[in-house]
């Protein structure tokens, strides 16, 4: 099944998501990984800036921040968009949330309801990451995600 999301509403939601306290500058990208398989069964990944996406895709969202603040401590959060389930971290440092902000951790050691129980919670919960870094240096980081 095809989803129309355009990549202009991903980064729509990307935009309004992100917060960085006293950053100078946050850039923000959304890519889509592709496997194509040619007529001899060969597969090639290949990773594109993504003009639409489908339901079972693989994205890649990359954020950038300059900071100004030299060795001043910098934290970087962003929700993951609903149409997407988080997958990993380009960072191992990544704390995330799995009830939308108000408690972080790794996630192997998060808990989420289910039923009248409690489970060990899965990438696919997470509702919000979060890293911490030292500021005056640029920083890259990326965090995969399927199309729900």
């Amino acid at each position: 099944m095809r989803i129309g999301i355009a990549i202009g509403g991903c980064a729509c939601l990307l935009a309004g998501t992100l917060a960085a306290h006293s950053a100078t500058g946050i850039s923000r990208a959304v890519y889509v990984e592709r496997i194509a398989v040619a007529p001899d069964g060969t597969r090639a990944r290949t990773v594109e800036p993504a003009d639409e996406l489908r339901s079972g895709d693989k994205v890649i969202l990359l954020v950038e921040t300059r900071d100004s603040r030299t060795g001043r401590p910098l934290t970087l959060s962003s929700q993951v968009p609903a149409p997407l389930a988080f997958q990993q971290s380009s960072s191992e440092e990544v704390e995330v949330s799995v009830d939308g902000g108000r408690n972080w951790g790794r996630l192997e050691r998060l808990r989420v309801p289910d039923g009248d129980s409690m489970r060990r919670a899965s990438p696919e919960d997470v509702t919000h990451l979060r890293w911490r870094f030292r500021g005056g240096r640029p920083v890259r980081l990326t965090y995969s995600a399927i199309v729900r």
